[in-house]
């Protein structure tokens, strides 16, 4: 009987693990699946550019996996059995159940509301394709001087503001801050940042905690201590984090109190050894030892880190271990403008920072290598592939062929 793998999810961390372990493992010992609820591999790191209003393509997953081996199953994660190891689904063809030998849990992350009032009725996000769809439908509804308001100084909430206020001169964008806008950017890097936002006419509101949100507005925990104000926004958008699905707790797998499951060095979860974790649903520890951030340089860590070892695993080889160490950040300013911000060891930033046309071009780069990457998920089939081998791993669990 064939090794039956399953991934679960095809985002940056599923799709290129899976393209990999089928690239690496024989076909005559093992049977890979994904499951993935939508048809196409949506570029998450570029969704705020589907909602300013850009035409992006989509590749479709049954093309991305055409003649690879892998197996594309379109349907929902309802439910995870490691105990029985098996995954609960449901799509078009009704409801299912997968059995695995091994599973790869990549189901990634959707937008944490922090119990904030009226978020969840009134709000609008970019951490998934559907919502940025209703954003952009919203946007484009909007008339001259309306009000949009970006809660969230991260990455994302800076990348979204810059987008918009580019994207939709017309508009009058701001972007509410809990602490200072780019704090931790190095200094030089911060005066970009500011300058970016002077130049595209987008209003700061720092050390501004949003505690509800209305139809057309937004109710602030104050400036420095003082409560009760309000920032006017026909359209909020927020972007004030990240959250995983309760579906890993609900299973039983040891998680961490953000509902992450938590790993070992190699992805590897530390209760269920059948099961590794990868991208933002896994709780890893980096090599600066804290916990690695929810992004897309994660999925990446991650993803390589767990196919490594169920790669070597699988076949009795000795299990590598790859980086988690964090060398900078990419942020787009709009299209024209961007910042990569150098990183040390602790993820402080350096002094060194590259900004404008030059940046924003190795951004576009980035983008488009990662595209590149999902589109050709085993970089050519090799000549060559490993057969899997009947042994006890170093956890004393044996691993069938």
């Amino acid at each position: 009987m064939k090794h039956r793998i399953v991934v679960l999810g095809a985002g940056y961390a599923g799709a290129f693990a899976a393209g990999n372990l089928t690239r690496r493992l024989s076909s005559a010992d093992t049977e890979i699946t994904v499951v993935n609820a939508e048809a196409d591999f949506v570029e998450r790191m570029r969704l705020h550019q589907l909602a300013a209003g850009q035409d992006l393509a989509f590749r479709k997953l049954a093309d991305v996996f055409a003649g690879t081996g892998v197996r594309l199953r379109l349907a929902r994660v309802t439910g995870v059995d490691p105990e029985r190891r098996t995954v609960a689904v449901t799509g078009e063809d009704g409801d299912g159940e997968l059995a695995y030998d091994t599973l790869l849990y990549a189901l990634g992350s959707s937008v944490a509301h922090h119990g904030v009032p009226g978020v969840a009725e009134y709000a609008y996000d970019v951490a998934g394709r559907s919502s940025a769809l209703r954003l952009r439908e919203r946007l484009a509804r909007l008339d001259e001087g309306s009000a949009v308001l970006v809660v969230g100084e991260g990455l994302t909430g800076i990348e979204t503001a810059t987008e918009f206020a580019e994207s939709r001169p017309d508009l009058s964008v701001a972007l509410a801050a809990r602490g200072e806008l780019g704090a931790w950017l190095s200094p030089k890097a911060r005066r970009h940042l500011r300058k970016a936002f002077d130049r595209l006419g987008i209003t700061v509101h720092e050390h501004t905690a949003i505690e509800a949100v209305e139809p057309t507005r937004a109710i602030t925990g104050g400036v420095s201590g003082v409560g009760g104000l309000s920032i006017p926004a026909d359209v909020t958008v927020w972007s004030a984090g990240f959250a995983v699905h309760p579906i890993a707790a609900a299973s039983g797998l040891e998680v961490a109190e953000t509902g992450q499951i938590v790993v070992d060095r190699t992805m590897r979860s530390v209760s269920h050894p059948d099961v590794y974790a990868a991208g933002d649903c896994a709780y890893a520890i980096g090599d600066n030892g804290r916990p690695l951030p929810m992004s897309c340089a994660s999925a990446g860590f991650t993803n390589m880190q767990a196919t490594a070892a169920i790669i070597a695993r699988l076949t009795g080889a000795e299990v590598p271990t790859t980086g988690l160490k964090y060398h900078g950040n990419h942020i787009s300013l709009g299209r024209r403008d961007a910042i990569f911000q150098m990183v040390d060891a602790d993820v402080r930033s350096k002094s060194w920072y590259l900004g404008g046309r030059t940046a924003a071009r190795l951004k576009a780069g980035v983008l488009k290598g990662a595209g590149w990457g999902i589109a050709h998920p085993t970089f050519g089939m090799p000549k060559r592939k490993h057969r899997l081998v009947t042994t006890p791993d170093r956890a004393g669990v044996r691993v069938a062929a």
